[in-house]
């Protein structure tokens, strides 16, 4: 059975629920299980401030409590009635008149825990506490090859939180026992995931994209040219008469799925002029141009 839950949060019964939350937050962080591995008192601690803090942390329970009507445990308080045949309350005669016209299946069902969606909580178990729901960005090179994320809840907990090889833009993913504490235990934490936008690569459809600037004498020889992926630099060649928008395919370099399979990237090659004029290609130019005119629009 539960204490007092003023006592075990340590605060007053005039507290605002400022001072309850954050008494709260205070004695969940020093004794929640997972910085207190193999304390049995220190688990035993929190689910006792858990299920104080359900209690003064929901304002009608806090209001039920203090009039007394509900005990520490959260359960209906009943008195004044004797029992009726075969030690039910409610038998016969001895029924108060108080209960005429009342519907004692709801009454029961309040009594034994019924649930919040209206069906009975584990035959009488208290709930389990609610899930919360939060928004985490990563990166793109995590979402491919998976990886760890560091998560701060809002009660001072930190926790390292496994990225899954191949994650989806929106995903989520289920952390167990880290929701908002119950009378049952916490319930769970649902991560949504979201993938931060990358300054190279870009998601199109089912591939990876990219641009990949190139040289005009790359361009027009062909050559050998440095190229980022999201495994690191790779030597890419760039065929001899290249031009802008032309895709070069880098086998297995792409998006993983769910399984590890990796797909390809594709390079889309962009024709750079140098930032300074060079003199000797604007004299190339004139010369080229007056000798053989060219009009790619015709093409």
């Amino acid at each position: 059975m539960a204490r007092d839950p003023y006592l075990e949060l340590g605060v007053s019964r005039g507290a605002s629920a400022a001072e309850i939350r954050k008494a709260f937050h205070k004695l969940a962080k020093q004794h929640h299980p997972d910085t207190n591995p193999g304390n049995k008192a220190a688990e035993e601690k929190f689910k006792l401030v858990s299920a104080a803090f359900d209690i003064l942390g929901d304002v009608e329970k806090r209001k039920k409590f203090d009039a007394g009507e509900i005990d520490a445990d959260g359960r209906e308080t009943m008195r004044g009635f004797s029992g009726g045949p075969g030690g039910s309350p409610f038998g016969g005669a001895q029924r108060s008149a108080a209960f005429d016209g009342v519907d004692l299946s709801d009454l029961f069902g309040d009594i034994l825990g019924r649930g919040r969606s209206g069906g009975f909580n584990g035959g009488g178990f208290p709930p389990r506490g609610s899930d919360v729901r939060a928004k985490v960005e990563i990166e793109l090179e995590d979402a491919i090859h998976g990886g760890k994320k560091r998560i701060s809840f809002s009660d001072g907990r930190t926790i390292d939180m496994s990225i899954p090889r191949g994650a989806e833009d929106g995903q989520s993913l289920r952390l167990k026992g880290q929701g908002s504490p119950g009378r049952a235990g916490p319930g769970d934490a649902i991560i949504e995931l979201i993938i931060k936008p990358h300054p190279t690569f870009r998601r199109e459809g089912e591939g990876l994209v990219m641009d990949l600037p190139v040289s005009i004498p790359d361009a027009v020889l062909g050559g050998k040219v440095q190229a980022p992926t999201p495994d690191g630099t790779v030597t890419l060649t760039v065929p001899k008469g290249a031009n802008s928008g032309q895709a070069l395919r880098l086998k297995g370099k792409g998006l993983s799925d769910a399984a590890g399979k990796r797909g390809d990237l594709i390079a889309r090659l962009v024709l750079v002029l140098p930032e300074t004029p060079d003199e000797d290609l604007l004299a190339f130019a004139e010369t080229w141009r007056a000798r053989r005119p060219y009009t790619p629009r015709k093409r």
